[in-house]
């Protein structure tokens, strides 16, 4: 089956990037030293998720207004710190797959949480930086993920109308921004398994990158 697609839109951390490993143990040790309990399933939960509505899980969890932004600030202090001494890779695929959407002339961009110089700095690190010259960031809109807004305005930015994109995620978070938007959707999961809670969200889902490149589907 081939799908009409003028550009393929990838969120960055946990699909072209294995960070959310990292992302996922930083945020617990933050919370940690804050006296706060926050486990592997909240932080999973946080995942490209809007600062508003993060600050608003925080309270819900915890019920201290302050809590938030103070760990937050203390996950991205020990973010650095572990990503020079373990920095992440590119994830399995990602050349393979590129290299076919460049020969069926698809554009391919970043759609990201992350800001738009933190994650080019990331993709140039991992050496993929060169496959990826457009990075749209959920700094640019009123609202993040899930929220459609970033996919909305990264359709608005390349020209195309939301149905002639693919958005390849891992997140719900993430998917549930690409779909609402009206994009076509792609499951790659990363930390969290394909299941029942993204079917109806997920166009389709495969295991990696280079399964998806190899689907036909382009």
């Amino acid at each position: 089956m081939t799908m009409e697609i003028k550009a393929v839109l990838f969120d960055v951390d946990g699909t072209l990037i294995d960070s959310e490993k990292i992302y996922n143990r930083c945020w617990r040790a933050a919370a940690k030293e804050f006296g706060c309990p926050l486990t592997a399933e909240h932080a999973l939960a946080l995942r490209s998720l809007d600062r508003r509505l993060a600050a608003q899980r925080f309270l819900e969890w915890f019920g201290d207004p302050a809590l938030y932004p103070a760990v937050r600030r203390r996950r991205t202090e020990l973010m650095a710190k572990e990503t020079e001494k373990e920095p992440p890779r590119a994830k399995p695929g990602v050349e393979v797959l590129m290299e076919r959407l460049e020969k069926r002339g698809i554009a391919a961009a970043a759609v990201t949480a992350s800001p738009e110089k933190r994650a080019r700095e990331s993709l140039d690190a991992v050496g993929i930086g060169r496959f990826v010259p457009i990075i749209l960031s959920t700094e640019r809109v009123e609202r993040g993920k899930p929220f459609p807004d970033v996919y909305l305005f990264a359709c608005a930015a390349l020209g195309l109308r939301p149905g002639e994109c693919l958005a390849v995620e891992d997140s719900p978070n993430g998917l549930k921004s690409a779909h609402d938007a009206g994009c076509r959707t792609v499951m790659i999961p990363d930390l969290t398994p394909y299941g029942e809670d993204v079917g109806e969200i997920a166009d389709l889902h495969f295991e990696s990158l280079e399964d998806l490149a190899r689907s036909g589907i382009f």
